[in-house]
């Protein structure tokens, strides 16, 4: 649990078409090479903080014939920005992948103190 004291919570949040592989034949889509895709995400206005950041797929499309596995994560979170990533595995082919996003935390303050 994270717990903000005294501070401005802020929250920030997006959608993202993070590939199309089906239109020209890319990896996903044929079920070989990197089956990773990484966007990143900068948000609109830094956090005072690295904020908790939820993300979800918001649009899967996918072959039928081949079996359903995906993952979908926030990596690399920063006061400014985060990392989207999509990652299958197998036969699976994935189409296309829009990924919807929600940071929480702590704004800036003028009393906050940089010290490093």
């Amino acid at each position: 649990m994270k717990i903000f004291t005294g501070r401005h919570i802020a929250m920030d949040q997006g959608r993202v078409d993070l590939f199309s592989d089906f239109e020209d034949g890319g990896e996903m889509w044929t079920g070989s090479g990197d089956r990773e895709r990484r966007r990143t995400i900068v948000f609109a206005e830094p956090f005072g903080e690295e904020p908790m950041v939820h993300v979800s797929l918001s649009l899967w499309d996918m072959d039928s014939r081949s079996n359903a596995r995906a993952e979908v994560r926030a990596d690399r979170i920063r006061k400014d920005r985060f990392d989207v990533v999509f990652s299958t595995w197998g036969d699976s082919r994935i189409a296309r992948v829009h990924v919807s996003w929600l940071a929480i935390g702590a704004l800036a303050s003028d009393d906050d103190w940089d010290v490093g």
